[in-house]
């Protein structure tokens, strides 16, 4: 182990693959939080997830007898408009491949959502996506509207398995547009961003919590912050071992590290 856990001030915390998987809740998440709350350890539920906000988190945890603050929750359909508004305040109107949380989150920052003569195509998960729709985005990107791209995640872990998700869509309008996207979200630097600016913490004494390799711990070690890949979720051991970037810390569950936090006490 490669990490200190006593000199981290702050927790990013994953949510698909950490906290659950599908609608399936994952053990320990309650002990974790708790034990964060009592060490004075500020923490962010951060989520590349563009179809789900604040209020859906918050219901879910309760339903499984924790409560959060939307405060402390930030998933990339918030993100998102959060970043334009901070540092692409010329984006006014915006053509949307993306659902109801998302379009929601972009009109309360008073972006318009437009069909035609956008400032910048904004595309996040969609599962109701047509050709038209993707026919529609590659119009405004090649008249010279900006893309931006909630998250590039290939995959999304369901009950299921692995399912398309938002990067599957992106890859097709890359190949259609010859063009790339500013990515929000994991493992892209404004997510890491604009969860610091909520825990108020430094990178140093910051660590990322996360399942999955090709975000959560390439992202965040790349910006300097401390890894902690939990295999719950899409990648495993052997990968981790692989991986370009070793995570500072491999625990098998949350149960796990929030013994071994206690122990280092």
């Amino acid at each position: 182990m490669n990490l200190d856990l006593q000199l981290l001030r702050a927790l990013l915390i994953d949510m698909d693959g950490v906290l659950w998987v599908g609608n399936q809740a994952l053990p320990g998440v309650a002990a974790l939080l708790s034990f964060l709350d009592a060490h004075q350890i500020r923490y962010v539920l951060v989520s590349n997830n563009a179809t789900r906000r604040a209020d859906y988190t918050v219901a879910r945890m309760k339903e499984m007898g924790i409560a959060v603050s939307p405060a402390d929750i930030l998933t990339t359909a918030d993100a998102t408009p959060r970043w334009l508004t901070q540092k692409m305040p010329e984006v006014k109107r915006v053509y949307v491949i993306g659902e109801s949380a998302l379009c929601d989150a972009l009109r309360e920052a008073n972006i318009e959502i437009v069909e035609r003569a956008a400032d910048a195509v904004v595309v996040g998960l969609d599962r109701e996506l047509t050709y038209e729709k993707l026919k529609r985005a590659t119009l405004e990107i090649r008249s010279g509207a900006k893309f931006i791209a909630t998250n590039a995640d290939r995959t999304l872990p369901t009950e299921e398995g692995l399912t398309p998700g938002s990067g599957s869509l992106i890859a097709a309008l890359i190949a259609a547009t010859d063009t790339e996207p500013l990515v929000i979200g994991k493992p892209a630097r404004p997510m890491f961003d604009l969860a610091l600016e909520m825990t108020r913490t430094s990178i140093q004494e910051t660590a990322m919590l996360g399942d999955r390799l090709d975000t959560d711990i390439d992202g965040a070690a790349d910006i300097g912050l401390k890894t902690i890949l939990v295999l719950t979720g899409v990648s495993t051991r052997a990968e981790a071992q692989q991986n370009r970037v070793k995570p500072d810390l491999i625990v098998q569950d949350l149960p796990t590290l929030t013994r071994r936090w206690a122990e280092s006490y």
